[in-house]
């Protein structure tokens, strides 16, 4: 009898083409699936939260899979055994049993992303912040980045060609904080469309300069159109933190397992 199965991981995202299997290039995905394979013997899809782009990392991610039969190691057991074969940079936090109609994206509630901008050069951050070499005005940055709570079309932060029916999005928090010479822009909504949150950022960042100012950041999401906004930011600084279920689906978790979110 199938049964389906949800995976709470975790992966650094610098060596992979994002998260999606890819054609021409190495998705997570592929890396958890071909590990599953040889450890059940069988061969799954695993259905992932969200595709993520070329070098964006995940604190926290969720996927599931539908096996034909329930799995005849403990999940525990099945946890232990993935992260011994997968390679450092992807971690397996929880595998657990779900019903049948528990979907890792459209069950979903919201998700929270971070950016990290960095404010002094670091060699051992290269690959999980962008640096700045010039101070932005952190005040008018988080003037502007209080404009997206006003609005639910962002159309002008969407990757062109894309196969989406809407650009609708509601926005919960959208903030910048300094930390240990870290900028750190948390936003979370109930979805996000592709490329959403770096050309944000990016268009944010032109703000700090002094490019923009509120009024004309306005202007930008109210054209609707994506060659109005600033350049995404580079990838390396993105993090998925978060993504949050109902609690009758996370409540089939078994026991209390730390997760380390970013």
């Amino acid at each position: 009898m199938e049964q389906r199965y949800f995976i709470e991981l975790a992966f650094k995202g610098t060596a992979y083409n994002g998260w999606q299997v890819q054609p021409n290039g190495l998705g997570v995905q592929q890396v958890i699936e071909e590990a599953l394979a040889l450890l059940i013997k069988d061969r799954v899809r695993i259905t992932g939260a969200g595709r993520t782009d070329t070098g964006v990392h995940a604190s926290y991610f969720a996927a599931h899979f539908t096996a034909r039969s329930e799995l005849t190691d403990q999940p525990g057991e099945i946890v232990r055994k993935l992260n011994h074969m997968l390679p450092g940079d992807i971690a397996i936090y929880s595998i657990f049993p779900v019903r049948p109609g528990d979907h890792s994206r459209f069950s979903a509630l919201s998700r929270t992303y971070k950016y990290y901008l960095s404010l002094r050069k670091n060699p051992f951050k290269q690959d999980l912040a962008y640096y700045l070499d010039a101070r932005p005005d952190i005040e008018l940055m988080n003037a502007v980045a209080d404009e997206l709570l006003k609005y639910n079309d962002f159309g002008s932060f969407c990757r062109t060609g894309t196969n989406v029916t809407n650009h609708l999005c509601r926005i919960q928090q959208a903030k910048w904080e300094e930390n240990d010479q870290l900028l750190v822009f948390t936003i979370k909504a109930n979805r996000f469309l592709r490329n959403m949150v770096r050309a944000i950022v990016g268009t944010i960042i032109d703000a700090g300069y002094g490019k923009i100012r509120v009024e004309g950041f306005r202007q930008i999401i109210e054209a609707r159109n994506r060659s109005r906004a600033g350049t995404s930011a580079p990838a390396q600084g993105l993090f998925l933190t978060d993504i949050e279920y109902p609690p009758e689906l996370m409540a089939q978790k078994p026991g209390n397992q730390t997760i380390i979110r970013l």
